[in-house]
């Protein structure tokens, strides 16, 4: 096919960036159209498509035309996925154990989920910080289960999720996505953060319904193996928050929620149970009080209950006793790693949270107190 000499500049630059002979995307394309100085080629679209988005450099600086068959592009399609799909077969996506970690509330509910082996997606809702996916990760841990977690934001999308053609060894391929991935391996897949996704998320549709996906962009369908399941974590049931404290979180498709077979609403531990968290923390890091741990527990437990009373916007949730009881063990000083761990709120409630934590633990201050004069005269 003969190409005049706009043409042929384009096809010269695109094969000069990606490689003679390459794949593009319409984004490639665009690229190299810019740097050529030449209209965008919707000739070469048309002309060299070999599949959804992907358009083939002519060979040779542009004297030989591709004419792509039936067969061939299928044939190219397939071992493009058989050939990126395997690209974790070697990885282990088993969680590690976490040191400390307590079993607790719902973990048996999702452990006898997971033990099933059942296609059974389950949504799991609670405040930051409770646990919510440290928990799911842990039974994947013990039943020696993989899972793959991907943390949702409102950019994520169809592309994000299922796969689709990125830059591989200079060539353009199809690259599935992690929904892709867990659906071949037969593992878990966890949408961290569900509630911060947008109206996307309902590329998912049909993978919620357990049956397979079908790939449009490669023409190809996906059924899930064996022991694929699908769990979700989120601060809020998909409603949205009304109350400002989770910015960001969305209200997610009725449609889309309904896919979940089971709604889990993981609140914080009992303090017995917390106190079991706190103290493993401690032992994980060679800080061990249990007097500290109780008095952090007692005065979490006061401050839960009048978050949940409306009096104070703020919370002290596991994670950030986990915060302070870590502080302790670099720094020594309670006070002062209370105080670190309890700066992130504003300045009144950040006082009244000290101020609650001096009348829980009577002899805080003079015990902080004696402990740095004891510093100071060993210096």
């Amino acid at each position: 096919m003969y190409l005049s000499p706009r043409k042929k500049l384009f096809v010269d630059t695109a094969a000069e960036m990606f490689g003679e002979g390459a794949t593009l995307t319409k984004a490639m394309t665009k690229e190299a159209a810019a740097k050529a100085g030449v209209p965008f080629p919707g000739w070469f679209r048309k002309a060299y498509s070999i599949g959804y988005n992907a358009y083939k450099l002519p060979s040779e600086g542009g004297s030989t035309p591709v004419t792509p068959t039936l067969n061939t592009e299928m044939s190219e399609v397939n071992s493009v996925v058989n050939l990126v799909a395997t690209n974790m077969a070697k990885e282990n996506l088993v969680p590690s154990l976490f040191e400390g970690f307590v079993a607790w509330g719902n973990f048996s509910t999702i452990e006898k989920v997971v033990k099933s082996g059942l296609f059974y997606p389950i949504f799991v809702t609670g405040l930051s910080g409770n646990g919510k996916t440290l928990m799911i990760e842990q039974v994947h841990a013990k039943l020696h289960k993989e899972l793959i977690r991907v943390n949702i934001t409102i950019e994520t999308d169809e592309d994000d999720l299922l796969g689709g053609f990125r830059l591989v060894n200079g060539e353009t391929k199809f690259v599935p996505g992690p929904v892709i991935e867990a659906m071949e391996r037969g593992c878990t897949l966890l949408l961290d953060e569900c509630d911060l996704g947008s109206n996307k998320l309902l590329a998912l549709q049909p993978v919620l319904e357990g049956g397979g996906v079908y790939l449009k962009k490669v023409n190809k369908w996906v059924k899930p193996k064996d022991g694929f399941n699908v769990m979700a974590t989120a601060n809020t049931k998909g409603k949205g928050s009304e109350d400002g404290r989770f910015i960001g979180t969305n209200i997610l498709n009725e449609a889309f929620l309904e896919r979940f077979a089971i709604t889990i609403e993981q609140p914080y531990a009992t303090p017995a149970i917390e106190k079991k968290i706190v103290l493993g923390s401690m032992t994980k890091y060679k800080k061990i009080d249990e007097e500290f741990a109780d008095n952090l527990i007692s005065w979490a437990d006061v401050i839960r209950k009048t978050f949940y009373d409306g009096g104070v916007d703020e919370v002290i949730s596991t994670r950030r006793l986990d915060h302070i009881v870590k502080a302790f063990a670099i720094f020594g000083d309670k006070m002062k790693s209370i105080e670190l761990c309890v700066s992130r709120f504003d300045e009144d409630t950040k006082a009244s949270f000290l101020d609650l934590y001096t009348k829980v633990d009577a002899g805080i201050l003079e015990t902080d107190a004696s402990t740095a004069e004891e510093e100071e005269s060993a210096f």
